[in-house]
Formats: C-alpha cells, sequence, structure tokens
C-alpha cells in the first residue's frame, strides 16, 4: 500500500520530533542515562513511534548526530558575521556568535558532539566516529579564514590553519564541560572572551603591526 503525500510529511513530523528531542535530553542527562521512553515523553510520541523511525538508541544517537550538525551548518553559514571582509574579523566574529548563542538550559545550547563522545569514546564506535566526522567537518570551515589571515597579516608561523581550529574547537568544548561542572553560563562566556583575545594577539601582535591588546 503506497503512502500517501500527508502520511509521508506526518512520518518526518515525528521523526523531526524525535531528533529534536534527542538533541535537548541527550544533552541534559548524557548518552547512557536516556532511556528511549525519555525521549518519547519529550517528544510526545509513543515507542511505536519510535521503533517505526529508529532500530534502537543507538542508531537515534547517530541520527540525532547528523541532525545536530546540519542544524549548526545551517546556523553558522547564515549568521552575519560571514559577511565581513576581513578574515581576522570573521573569526572574531565566529567567537562572538559562539557567545552570543549561550542562552538559555545548558542543554540548549550545550554541544550534542561533545557530550556524546565523553561517554561512548570506548564503548560505541559509530557513534565515536559519527561525533569526529561532524566536529572535524565543522572546524575545516574555520581553515580557509584562517588561511586568508595568515596570509593577510604577513605571518609566518609555526603552526598551521588546520591545528588553530582544532584549538578553537578544544576551548569551546572546554568551556561547555566548564559550564556543567559549574552551572553557569558565565565561565563559558569568560573562556570565549580569552579566545578572542588569543586569536587577536596570534595575528595583531606581529613585526608587522604596533597594535596591542
Amino acid at each position: 500500500m503506497q503512502m500517501t503525500e500527508t502520511q509521508s510529511e506526518s512520518q518526518h513530523e515525528s521523526k523531526t520530533k524525535l531528533l529534536d528531542a534527542a538533541l535537548h535530553v541527550i544533552r541534559a542527562k548524557g548518552y547512557s542515562a536516556t532511556r528511549i521512553e525519555d525521549i518519547c515523553e519529550a517528544a510526545g510520541l509513543t515507542k511505536g513511534s519510535f521503533f517505526h523511525h529508529f532500530k534502537s538508541k543507538e542508531e537515534l544517537a547517530l541520527g540525532a548526530a547528523e541532525h545536530f550538525a546540519s542544524f549548526a551548518d545551517r546556523a553558522f553559514s547564515q549568521a552575519s558575521y560571514q559577511g565581513l571582509p576581513d578574515p581576522l574579523e570573521r573569526l572574531l566574529g565566529y567567537v562572538e556568535f559562539r557567545k552570543a548563542i549561550l542562552q538559555g538550559e545548558l542543554a540548549d545550547y550545550t554541544c550534542l558532539l561533545g557530550t556524546m563522545v565523553q561517554e561512548t569514546y570506548e564503548t560505541h564506535p559509530e557513534i565515536r566516529m559519527a561525533c569526529d566526522r561532524y566536529m572535524c567537518a565543522h572546524a575545516a570551515t574555520l581553515v580557509p579564514d584562517i588561511e586568508f589571515a595568515i596570509r593577510k597579516y604577513g605571518i609566518q608561523p609555526g603552526w598551521n590553519a588546520e591545528s588553530l581550529a582544532y584549538h578553537i574547537q578544544a576551548v569551546i568544548q572546554g568551556a561547555f564541560v566548564l559550564a556543567k561542572a559549574r552551572q553557569s553560563t558565565q565561565v563559558a562566556a569568560t573562556c570565549l572572551d580569552h579566545l578572542r583575545r588569543y586569536l587577536k594577539t596570534l595575528f595583531l601582535y606581529s613585526p608587522t603591526t604596533k597594535e596591542r591588546l
């Protein structure tokens, strides 16, 4: 029996609800503590609906990782800092954007990928690999601006653009861990302020300029 367009839209909507619920619940409770029942309750759907779309919690986690990465890609690609002409200003704008979205509960702004990989890196290799793939892909979006800034500001660093992109992500993920530990958005915001100063130092504190922080 062929599914009607209305039925197809309904199925898509219910799957999206489950994925959206997973983003919040896993970030709030952690992967291990999250139950399928918790996801269904948050989504307002039955377990029957869950198993129509996913064979297991692990399969949901893989779908949620992709869902989260797609959402992040859209958000960052459409952010206003992308229109800035200077590559360093775009990098600083990226950090400011990360700071600006520290809103609401911790589970609303912390990273699903970072949350899951801390728990699953040894026990669920497919989840670890998915988190690695999407985190690396996001870091890679910063590489062109870093390379452009290196050329524009005439610096000769003993590091490459990819390593700085990973460092930026490491600071952000660490800021999320501290925010969880201290139950404080402010500590994460302060870490991002220091990251912004560090990036300015790398590119502006050089023999080619007299600018200082």
